[in-house]
């Protein structure tokens, strides 16, 4: 028989998935209106590594079941590394539809961030298996987007759809940032994942830049070694 203590955690328990329910059921309000409407297939879309100095950019592109339960979805800005991977497991198993788009960093510098987001954008939208004929954005409209959008300020954090992009896109670019260090061991692109951080900049005067660093962001380019001449 379970005591009074017992009891009471399973009370706690139970209140706190009814509260998380609640919360994430919030998060299918811009896809049930969507539904409503007669559309069928929505994608969610979000990208990952706009403002670092060095490595890809990255874009991902989410179709969920209807309904989905997903404890702990959120904003990946808002989430551990630890919870990311989790999530993203159970996103690999339970979505309908995964597109990833990579662009690289010689084709950043060579179209500038935005369009090389937009690139990749285009890119995740084309590798889905399904066709969407709606597709939610996390911040602002996507120029080149074929279908039907809506971009919603802060949507990673608004819409389920766009949550699971940004958690796709923010582990995929992760681990490909992990393998860059490996490859590139003095900049330690496994800690900051390329981004402006203290121990990046200093790493930055210490050895120059490397092949994956963003040449026409200011921070780099600014601090470029002698042997490292700036290519055309």
């Amino acid at each position: 028989m379970a005591t009074k203590a017992e009891l009471a955690r399973r009370r706690m328990r139970a209140e706190a998935t009814r509260q998380e329910k609640r919360r994430v059921q919030a998060l299918w309000w811009f896809e049930e209106r969507l539904w409503a409407k007669g559309y069928q297939v929505l994608a969610g879309m979000d990208e990952a590594g706009r403002g670092p100095l060095a490595g890809p950019v990255v874009a991902a592109a989410v179709i969920l079941p209807r309904g989905l339960f997903l404890r702990g979805i959120n904003d990946s800005k808002q989430l551990t590394a630890e919870q990311r991977e989790q999530l993203h497991q159970e996103l690999q198993r339970m979505a309908l539809g995964i597109g990833i788009g990579v662009v690289d960093v010689a084709a950043i510098d060579r179209l500038n961030i935005l369009r090389a987001t937009w690139l990749a954008m285009e890119q995740a939208l084309a590798a889905l298996p399904l066709t969407p004929d709606y597709v939610l954005l996390d911040g602002h409209r996507m120029p080149t987007c074929p279908y039907r959008q809506q971009a919603l300020i802060a949507g990673d954090c608004r819409s389920i759809s766009i949550a699971a992009a940004s958690i796709v896109a923010k582990v995929t670019r992760d681990r490909m940032m992990a393998d860059l260090d490996r490859i590139y061991p003095q900049w330690g692109f496994a800690q900051h994942k390329g981004y402006s951080t203290p121990e990046h900049l200093a790493s930055i005067q210490q050895y120059g830049v490397s092949e994956i660093h963003r040449r026409s962001f200011a921070p780099v380019y600014e601090s470029f070694q002698p042997h490292l001449p700036l290519e055309d």
